[in-house]
């Protein structure tokens, strides 16, 4: 036994093998979900695969994001986590946004980019020439109109939430 593991504690204290415990009130008992600290994991893995540094082709970064989401909710897929995973999502997909802003580098492209994704043309000029950061523009609604999440999904990214929907185990 390794005694700084081994203790006698709440089941909200507790952290096993990744996952914790929360009472449910509804239900009158515990319930599964990740530790937080599990979670944290999680995002850091996924703020490195989408580090806008990092000079990988989309494909290449969809597959590695891939591999590491569908691993994580399988191992996860009987914890409850379906708010914490529509969190997660939101800002992987804001990441990615900027990251594909930031592919289309000069202001040509991207103005063309915007507007064969039906974004007007001044409007699609106003941001291409905005001053302020990478993170401003992949939050603006511009870039999430033109590249919404119906075109996200047919791009190929992966959603946590969605899989995780379609895999979870009731126990």
């Amino acid at each position: 036994m390794n005694v700084e593991k081994s203790r006698i504690s709440r089941p909200t204290k507790t952290k096993f093998l990744g996952f914790g415990f929360y009472f449910d009130s509804n239900q009158k008992k515990f319930q599964l979900r990740p530790h937080p600290k599990s979670i944290q994991k999680f995002q850091r893995k996924l703020r490195q695969l989408t580090k806008r540094s990092w000079s990988i082709s989309l494909d290449m970064r969809i597959v590695k994001l891939r591999r590491v989401i569908y691993g994580w909710v399988n191992y996860f897929k009987i914890a409850n986590m379906k708010r914490v995973l529509g969190i997660i999502d939101a800002k992987l997909r804001s990441r990615l946004r900027v990251i594909i802003w930031k592919q289309w580098k000069k202001s040509k492209k991207r103005i063309k980019s915007l507007v064969q994704l039906g974004i007007p043309l001044e409007e699609a000029k106003g941001l291409t020439f905005c001053r302020k950061g990478y993170r401003f523009i992949g939050l603006s609604k511009v870039v999430q109109r033109a590249l919404s999440n119906k075109r996200l999904r047919q791009r190929g990214i992966p959603f946590a939430q969605d899989y995780y929907l379609k895999v979870r185990t009731v126990i």
